[in-house]
């Protein structure tokens, strides 16, 4: 498994000869310009995590990528004319990749904002890692995972719950995402508190800037 950090909420996943964009986001630049994609994850409406004025100028350069959202994602997404497939809670085929959902809400912002749909994936390949994003959440059960993406900084969570939530699922890596909403040097502090309050025998890949980058467990 290749992942790729693009910025922000956005990661490239490529596995088992299939390349899956998960949350391409208004805080993101220049994933509008992959290609050969197979399919583009949205795990929820926010606009960080889905950006629909550069969204469409991505499908016509992937013709061929199936588009799979969450269900307040296919409405926004209906209003602009965008087809999209809604995760119904059952498991889907990408290629020789299965995208299974998890969860089912947006973690709470504030009790005055209503809580938006917020489907968290679990992507498997046979041979592969297995590699949980959770999107704006940290109460997911994805089950046993070998990678999860999970959030830097957000204004649903502190420090206290993204380590706890990775204490919990302990998996033997974890890729730090969610980042752009903080400074360089803030967001040092945050992957510092994950790497050492975090999982007891996870190891911490920070993949900003490095690049395409093969996953060793």
């Amino acid at each position: 498994m290749r992942l790729t950090h693009l910025g922000h909420a956005a990661l490239l996943v490529e596995v088992a000869d299939v390349r899956i964009l998960v949350d391409p986001g208004t805080l993101a630049p220049g994933w509008e310009t992959l290609t050969g994609l197979d399919a583009v994850l949205v795990t929820h409406q926010h606009p960080d995590h889905l950006d629909v004025d550069r969204l469409p100028v991505l499908l016509r350069a992937n013709p061929g990528a199936a588009l799979i959202v969450d269900p307040g994602s296919a409405e926004v997404l209906r209003e602009k004319g965008i087809d999209a497939v809604a995760h119904d809670g059952s498991a889907r085929a990408v290629g020789d990749v299965g995208v299974h959902p998890v969860g089912e809400l947006h973690a709470v912002i504030n009790e005055a904002i209503p809580r938006i749909p917020n489907i968290g994936v679990r992507l498997t390949a046979a041979g592969e890692p297995t590699l949980y994003v959770t999107g704006d959440a940290l109460d997911g059960e994805p089950g046993d995972v070998d990678i999860v993406a999970f959030a830097v900084a957000a204004p649903w969570c502190a420090s206290k719950e993204t380590t706890a939530f990775l204490k919990r699922l302990d998996p033997p890596v974890a890729v730090p995402v969610h980042d752009g909403i903080v400074s360089p040097a803030g967001r040092q502090i945050y992957v510092q508190h994950a790497t050492s309050f975090g999982g007891e025998h996870t190891r911490m890949l920070d993949l900003a800037g490095r690049g395409a980058t093969t996953v060793d467990l």
